[in-house]
């Protein structure tokens, strides 16, 4: 099985909204995330959590990030195909305009001496 880190992309509006919900609204909201880490099972490896405070450091310091990350989350599939289909139907998709998801395969170290 191959490991694939899920990001979680909003807009800058969505995430000012976001903001603004009230705890019954983000309970409601995470029902939808149920469903779909039950019909991920085995697959979904961390549900993972939300994200913020995104800072991105260079070699000349560091700044507040310019990108709206939500969160992640981990999955396990034989391949790329099949960790896309795991996502099909993600609450994360309906929830906002601009919402948007993006996968990366984790790939293997390379060896060293």
């Amino acid at each position: 099985m191959k490991k694939f880190i899920v990001i979680y992309y909003i807009s800058k509006d969505a995430a000012e909204k976001m903001k603004d919900y009230s705890q019954e609204e983000q309970k409601e909201g995470m029902k939808k995330w149920m469903e779909w880490a039950k019909k991920c099972g085995d697959g979904l490896v961390d549900l993972g959590s939300p994200l913020g405070n995104a800072q991105i450091i260079n070699d000349k310091g560091s700044s507040q990030s310019h990108k709206e990350v939500a969160g992640y989350s981990i999955l396990q599939a034989e391949n790329m195909e099949k960790a896309k289909e795991m996502l099909e139907g993600h609450p994360h998709l309906g929830w906002n305009e601009g919402c948007e998801i993006e996968i990366n395969e984790c790939l293997p170290m390379p060896e060293h001496n």
